[in-house]
C-alpha cells in the first residue's frame, strides 16, 4: 500500500465537498484525508496501485490544483 501526499488549493469544507465524489469514486483509493488547517492544504491518499498522476487528475477534474510532495510505502519508506 502507498501513501501519497499533495499540496492543494482546497481551502474549506465547501470545496472539500466538491472534491469528495471525485476521490470516492476511485476504487484504488482506500482512504483519503485533507488537512485544510495546514498552510499547504495537504491531501493524503492511501491505497493500492496508486500513482500521483491518477490523484492529480481526479483533483483537477473537480476543478482544483494538486502538486505531489511525497510518495511513500506504508512502512514509511519513500518510493
Amino acid at each position: 500500500m502507498k501513501i501519497l501526499k499533495f499540496t492543494t488549493n482546497i481551502e474549506n469544507g465547501e470545496m472539500l465537498d466538491t472534491l469528495a465524489p471525485f476521490l470516492d469514486q476511485e476504487k484504488r483509493i482506500s482512504q483519503w484525508n485533507l488537512d485544510t488547517e495546514s498552510p499547504e492544504k495537504i491531501l493524503s491518499v492511501s491505497g493500492e496501485e496508486l500513482t500521483p498522476d491518477l490523484i492529480v487528475k481526479a483533483v483537477e477534474s473537480a476543478g482544483f490544483d494538486a502538486k505531489t510532495i511525497r510518495v511513500q510505502a506504508i512502512g514509511g519508506h519513500d518510493l
